[in-house]
């Protein structure tokens, strides 16, 4: 096996860095050949070689999300839409999805139906593209996009690629969208070299299109393939495994698989409800021994939600909330 066959991909910059760095220490020089890369920087690498069959120029360039929404919002004024009805930043958002599940402005206007906020959505989408190709330049979301059109519509092309990248894999496969998924499938269709790694019980990208149905499925789709578990944790300690594997195992999608940790914890973990309400009613009926008082003490939390409930536990006694709920 050729270092340059090998295509290793991961979800982050740090991630890409330090697999590239464990690589040398293991390899030397020849790690340098190994492509070990996120799915956006792998792409790059091909649209610069390969991106002006699309009619972009190579020196393209890529616009971030303040570039992005500036776009936006040009193309929703000249369209006489208002950001009262529509916020540029949800309008990118859905078109983000859009191009994350492959739909270029045609394929989205034909799904939206008599959907009168995506039929807008629509309009702000071609127009939006029509621009970014005047430019000569892509978001985020089309480098993975217009690589996917460039190995679909070019066999050529796709021919080259999966005779570079003969030895496929893919880190935290869980939070694959279907773009991505899309992408490592041409790729590896020729050779059937693929290794996936994840963990269906730790899928977080949702609201970016991840979705863990492609690792769970991976067997159907891939006939041939073996599934390994790894079971040791390196982070946790036992007691907290134990009562996380314990919660999980009610979840019905996903691998069967129990965790384990050689870290060993001389106290377990308690479970307790309404610890903060419990402390604070702890505080004021002492209060001549401890000194608080109600005006003391403030909560911070997540959601509005959460302090209304604690203020609902807490009726009767006096509570100084933070004024500002912190995200």
């Amino acid at each position: 096996i050729k270092p340059w066959n090998i295509l290793a991909i991961t979800f982050t910059n740090k991630a890409a860095g330090e697999l590239k760095e464990r690589l040398y220490t293991m390899l030397g020089e020849e790690a340098s050949d190994i492509r070990a890369a996120t799915f956006h920087s792998a792409c790059v690498r091909i649209l610069r070689r390969d991106i002006e069959r699309l009619g972009y120029q190579s020196s393209f360039t890529i616009y971030d999300s303040d570039d992005s929404q500036r776009v936006i919002k040009a193309c929703m004024t000249d369209l006489g839409i208002s950001e009262k009805q529509l916020s540029p930043k949800a309008v990118l958002s859905e078109i983000g999805s859009a191009k994350d599940s492959l739909l270029n402005p045609d394929d989205y206007e034909e799904r939206v139906g008599k959907d009168y906020r995506k039929t807008v959505i629509s309009r702000v989408y071609r127009e939006y593209q029509k621009r970014l190709f005047a430019s000569n330049a892509v978001d985020f979301d089309d480098i993975i996009n217009l690589t996917v059109r460039i190995l679909t519509d070019y066999p050529d092309a796709l021919e080259y690629y999966q005779n570079r990248y003969k030895y496929i894999m893919v880190d935290e496969y869980q939070d694959t969208n279907h773009a991505q998924f899309r992408l490592v499938s041409l790729l590896s269709a020729k050779h059937n070299n693929l290794c996936v790694v994840g963990d269906d019980d730790q899928s977080i990208y949702s609201w970016r299109g991840g979705s863990n149905y492609y690792l769970l499925h991976f067997q159907e789709m891939w006939s041939n393939s073996k599934i390994v578990i790894l079971p040791d944790n390196f982070r946790s300690v036992d007691h907290i495994l134990e009562a996380a594997n314990a919660l999980i195992a009610n979840n019905t999608n996903r691998y069967r698989k129990s965790l384990r940790s050689h870290h060993r914890a001389p106290v377990r973990p308690i479970y307790r409800k309404n610890v903060l309400v419990d402390t604070i009613r702890d505080l004021i009926a002492s209060a001549e021994r401890s000194g608080y008082k109600p005006g003391d003490i403030a909560i911070i939390a997540r959601k509005n939600k959460a302090l209304e409930k604690i203020k609902k536990s807490l009726d009767g006694f006096y509570l100084a909330t933070s004024p500002r709920t912190l995200l």
